[in-house]
């Protein structure tokens, strides 16, 4: 992508800290995982007080929940607002895109999980490679956008990455 000026270490680091929101959100899409390899837990150490500080966000606002607070608070604050440099902008609306894919896939999958019950249908095998798969993309996809981030780069994800330039405004 083109370059838009240079970004200092503390735009970097910025710019890594709305990944946060889509590593909590796809945490349980890793349980089947963790399960097999408990090692891989370790990764979650330590966000492990943020996931807390979210969970409990999401029980005291019952209806909404922090999902559409942080969301909103991150799109109309940082990707919306013109006096944040583009660098954050991107990376935030980045993230906000891969949060909303782990958000719909939950979604269809409590969709597809209601309909399998109302059929009798039982697929353990496939539900736990779908949450495999899934947790494996948004985990591998934010940590490589961190790598980008804290390297100064902009992040080529396929779809991701050219919905993120297309939704900031210069």
């Amino acid at each position: 992508m083109a370059w838009r000026g240079g970004t200092t270490t503390q735009h970097r680091l910025l710019s890594c800290l709305p990944y946060i929101l889509p590593l909590i959100q796809v945490y349980g899409f890793g349980i089947f995982l963790f399960s097999q390899f408990p090692f891989l837990q370790w990764l979650y150490v330590p966000l492990l007080p943020v996931i807390q500080l979210y969970n409990y966000l999401n029980q005291i606002i019952p209806f909404i929940g922090a999902d559409f607070i942080i969301f909103f608070a991150l799109y109309l604050g940082v990707v919306r607002n013109e006096k944040v440099q583009h660098f954050i902008r991107f990376h935030t609306l980045q993230a906000l895109l891969l949060s909303i894919f782990a958000y719909l896939c939950m979604a269809i999958l409590q969709l597809i999980g209601i309909v399998q019950q109302g059929a009798s249908l039982s697929v353990p095998l496939l539900g736990n490679v779908m949450f495999t798969l899934i947790f494996l993309a948004v985990v591998v996809a934010s940590i490589y956008s961190i790598v980008q981030a804290v390297r100064g780069l902009y992040t080529k994800i396929p779809l991701i990455s050219q919905a993120a330039e297309a939704g900031i405004h210069y």
